[in-house]
């Protein structure tokens, strides 16, 4: 059964949830390992429907052997400048946010990875759009927010398609205004990533005209503070919060219709959008190895974005990479979990 059409201001309500503004959760005065009661705490950077809601849904904040206090943030890039300052330990982010924060020179550790279908990474046009391919992008005025996974993607699928951002006019919006400028018509062509993706094609308001499939890697990263990682009890939590991120996401496959029913409800989602985008994207990661394939692979976005001077300087991207999470986890270049049949 089809989803009913949604008005844009339906779309708008619940999608401001989802970037709602950074609130700090440690309480004032903590130092960066103790609650003042002598127990480890671990803090740790989300985004709204994100670890927290996964860990205490799959169960995996039961019985933890030290405390962890949350916050949210608006998306990957402040989240990894919170990193930067030391205000949170560790945090999940997409494949791009570490490129643009290495680029700055942060203070960042990627310390494990996940590997999932691209198809909620996709550019948009509206439904009765006359186009058909990335190549009819040009000249067209296309939304995409800064720094983000949709950056490159729109980056990529233009040169698969012969073109460059020189031929295009982008217009960099975080997703609130990205979608009320592309429900305005103000934009004709939309880059981004579920669940703002599922949002819009389950409303019927929007098409795919690319998504990443093939063009991008497909990549997610929790990404720590190197302070952090050099004290070692703060380390040996990192690494079993890593283990309990795992084990909550095969949690998620096993569980889709569950899981959608709490990502619903921790975001305002419509749940028919939630289990798309569960389906879609969110569902099929795999926890992956931090390995040569995982890092050329993100050394070559950054070199797309220093060579655009969308970034200051070149790097090494393997400078920022800490391995001693792997274990024995598969390549990342395992294929993602699927459901079937698209959504």
């Amino acid at each position: 059964m089809k989803s009913p059409r949604l008005s844009a201001a339906a779309l708008l309500v619940p999608l401001a949830l989802l970037i709602s503004a950074c609130s700090g959760a440690s309480a004032a005065g903590q130092n960066a390992n103790s609650d003042g009661k002598g127990s480890l705490v671990l803090r740790v950077g989300d985004q709204k429907g994100g670890s927290e809601a996964v860990l205490r849904a799959a169960g995996e904040l039961d019985d933890l052997p030290y405390r962890v206090t949350w916050s949210t943030f608006t998306s990957g890039p402040p989240l990894l400048e919170a990193v930067n300052a030391e205000a949170v330990d560790i945090g999940g982010v997409g494949n791009t946010p570490p490129v643009f924060a290495a680029g700055a020179s942060s203070k960042i550790t990627v310390v494990a990875a996940t590997h999932g279908d691209s198809a909620g990474e996709a550019i948009l046009v509206p439904k009765d759009s006359p186009l058909r391919t990335a190549r009819d992008l040009k000249g067209k005025k296309v939304a995409v927010a800064q720094g983000s996974a949709a950056h490159y993607q729109l980056i990529a699928a233009l040169a698969a398609a012969g073109l460059t951002l020189g031929d295009i006019h982008p217009t960099l919006l975080q997703p609130a205004d990205a979608l009320a400028a592309f429900s305005g018509g103000k934009v004709d062509a939309w880059a981004v990533w579920d669940p703002y993706t599922s949002q819009v094609l389950e409303s019927g308001r929007g098409r795919v005209l690319a998504d990443g499939r093939g063009i991008v890697n497909g990549l997610a990263f929790q990404v720590a503070a190197p302070a952090a990682l050099a004290d070692k009890e703060k380390a040996a939590a990192i690494g079993d919060y890593l283990e309990r991120l795992r084990r909550a996401q095969d949690w998620v496959f096993e569980h889709p219709d569950a899981w959608a029913k709490v990502w619903a409800k921790e975001t305002g989602l419509p749940y028919a959008v939630a289990l798309a985008a569960v389906k879609r994207s969110n569902g099929t990661r795999v926890p992956v190895a931090l390995d040569d394939a995982a890092v050329a692979s993100e050394q070559r976005i950054a070199d797309t974005f220093a060579r655009l001077g969308l970034i200051p300087r070149t790097f090494r991207f393997d400078d920022f990479v800490d391995r001693r999470f792997n274990k024995d986890l598969p390549p990342s270049t395992t294929p993602a979990r699927t459901y079937g049949k698209a959504s």
